[in-house]
């Protein structure tokens, strides 16, 4: 019995050992080759990634190994018999079944000793720059899964995320490849010449890279591009060297790898690792189960999805609306809401309960404000309407100027009357008195002149008058008529002051006309969000501009072909003359005047030229 109880477990013992040497006969032999070392990165983030999609893709049991290159770092070929004798003791018994290259060091490496090493087997070029390729020692057993690099796009993201930039530090190390791409990418960015002041860093240690990156003049930026081995022959494996840089930079840091993203650079377009990873396992997969490597034809991959950290964009203070059309944003820290949902309802709660209590007190307050606001829109609707009568909006602004010289004279003549009646004039005060009756006539006779003048479309006199003042004081004409609409007036206004040449009354009447039109188009609209913009801005050295942009309906396009033609009007109690007249007024002036839609409303503008180019 004992003699057949050993005879059965030594059969069993065989046939285990043969499942085993099956299992093994089935697995598949893959060797990642790296350029630089197992953790360098970008490379070893891409053969973390690759490990995974080829087991993911694959239906076979892989067994994959991973060898370094290490002369990739000076460009010396003599140590590499060694690496080469190693690699034929480590796979003479066990041939390779496929091997991928990460980089263009490895790939190289891979062809100069093919014959040598593996002749006839399979090879995979990824994770190498199309440029870095040689095509012409390609044999039938490699497939390549090359990537596309512009790195002109990368600056040309910088300057539109940061418009202000003046100057670029390049950080890139002086390894051969290295050396290759601080050419490449001078020549690519060539076209920013005069645009953009380019610093480059492959000669300096890392030491004074940081101490260089701390005091970068304002409007800078830095583009990291790698640095594997810095001018002082020192190796720096990618991810800690890009730590230190952030930590001491005092400018945003940009890349276009995405092995770097996270915590450290802005971004932008860049190379997606999963997705060339995927696209490498799915071409190894592929030739793994026969098919012929040189058959194997893949597009280059060029750049993914815009895509920013958040937490960068904080940092430097990078609007959301800054960043290039279909951006992704990622990092994003959770709202107020989200984090404290409950403790805010809470709050809200007794808020509102307390909010009960004095409502009483503020209703009083509310109608009293009430009363007042419509009070003052009475008046202003009442001088909207003078507005419109014969002479438009002119007519009031003329009265105006003519009553305080005409009052003058008047007053002053009364005066004089009096002296005369006295028995001993003083003939200096009556003689002063008389100068000033002069100088208010000739003010009335320069009014009259002057609307004369734009009448018959003759040239104006003007005088240098700044812009923004005079919105700022239509502005608060009009305050109470808009909070009575609950129209919101924002004035958005150049820095210093927008001077013209104008006539100040006249270029207060069409400010006035373009707000009260927008502020009536708004409430004819009957939406909650009515909110007015005026902005004045250079256009150029010699042309200001003025817009009034609203959020109301917009401007029917039939409307808008005839909208400053007299006597036309969308309004029941209009004239038809008010925008007639403006634009009289703006043309008279040298300007322009116009109107369009844009989204979420109207806009009407005009432009002028400032005080001296006339």
């Amino acid at each position: 019995m004992l003699t057949r109880a050993l005879s059965l477990l030594s059969v069993a013992f065989l046939f285990m050992f043969a499942l085993l040497e099956a299992a093994a006969a089935e697995s598949k032999r893959v060797m990642l080759l790296h350029s630089f070392g197992r953790e360098f990165r970008p490379w070893s983030e891409y053969a973390t990634t690759i490990r995974e999609e080829l087991n993911r893709q694959s239906p076979w049991q892989l067994d994959i190994t991973e060898q370094s290159l290490v002369t990739a770092r000076s460009g010396d070929e003599d140590p590499e018999a060694a690496f080469v004798e190693y690699l034929r003791a480590l796979f003479t018994k066990r041939p390779l079944d496929l091997i991928v290259s990460l980089g263009a060091p490895a790939a190289a490496f891979v062809q100069r000793h093919r014959q040598q090493l593996f002749a006839t087997t399979p090879m995979v070029f990824t994770v190498v720059e199309v440029r870095r390729v040689r095509y012409s020692d390609l044999t039938a057993n490699d497939a390549v899964v090359a990537l596309r690099t512009d790195h002109l796009s990368v600056i040309e993201n910088i300057l539109y995320v940061l418009p202000d930039t003046k100057h670029v530090a390049v950080v890139i190390g002086v390894s051969p490849g290295e050396r290759f791409w601080r050419k490449e990418i001078a020549r690519e960015v060539k076209p920013l010449e005069g645009r953009v002041e380019f610093t480059w860093y492959d000669n300096l240690s890392f030491e004074d890279i940081l101490k260089q990156a701390a005091k970068l003049p304002p409007n800078s930026a830095i583009f990291w591009e790698t640095i594997s081995v810095d001018a002082a022959g020192v190796v720096h494996e990618g991810g800690p060297a890009l730590a230190r840089l952030h930590a001491v930079a005092n400018a945003p840091i940009f890349s276009h790898d995405e092995s770097f993203f996270g915590n450290t650079t802005i971004g932008g377009p860049m190379t997606s690792v999963r997705g060339v990873s995927s696209q490498t396992a799915a071409v190894a997969v592929r030739i793994l189960d026969g098919e012929k490597a040189g058959d194997i034809k893949v597009e280059p991959i060029g750049w993914d999805a815009p895509k920013f950290d958040w937490t960068e964009m904080q940092r430097w203070g990078i609007s959301e609306s800054r960043l290039p059309p279909r951006s992704q944003i990622l990092f994003r820290e959770p709202t107020a809401w989200e984090k404290y949902r409950w403790q805010i309802v809470l709050t809200g709660i007794a808020l509102l309960f307390q909010t009960s209590l004095i409502a009483g007190l503020l209703n009083e307050r509310r109608r009293r404000r009430t009363a007042e606001v419509d009070s003052r829109q009475r008046m202003a609707e009442l001088a909207h309407l003078n507005r419109q009568t014969t002479a438009g909006e002119l007519s009031a602004s003329i009265a105006h100027q003519l009553r305080q010289p005409l009052g003058a004279i008047l007053s002053n003549t009364e005066t004089v009357q009096l002296m005369l009646d006295s028995p001993r004039p003083d003939m200096e005060e009556i003689k002063t008195i008389l100068a000033d009756v002069v100088s208010a006539d000739q003010r009335a006779t320069e009014v009259i002149e002057r609307l004369r003048r734009l009448l018959t479309k003759a040239q104006l006199e003007a005088q240098a008058v700044d812009l923004n003042e005079i919105v700022s004081e239509v502005v608060a004409i009009l305050a109470a008529q808009a909070a009575a609409r609950k129209v919101t007036i924002n004035t958005v206004l150049t820095p210093s002051p927008l001077t013209v040449n104008g006539d100040r009354v006249q270029l207060e009447q069409v400010i006035l006309n373009l707000l009260v039109n927008a502020i009536d188009a708004l409430a004819e609209a009957g939406t909650d969000n009515r909110r007015i913009i005026v902005k004045t801005q250079f256009l150029d050295n010699d042309t200001a501009e003025l817009t009034v942009s609203d959020t109301g309906p917009g401007i029917k396009p039939d409307v808008l072909q005839q909208i400053f033609e007299p006597f036309f009007t969308t309004k029941d109690a209009g004239m038809g003359m008010g925008l007639a007249i403006a634009r009289t007024i703006v043309e008279a002036h040298g300007g322009r005047l116009w109107a369009e839609n844009h989204l979420g409303g109207a806009i009407f503008g005009l432009t002028l030229p400032v005080a001296g180019q006339r």
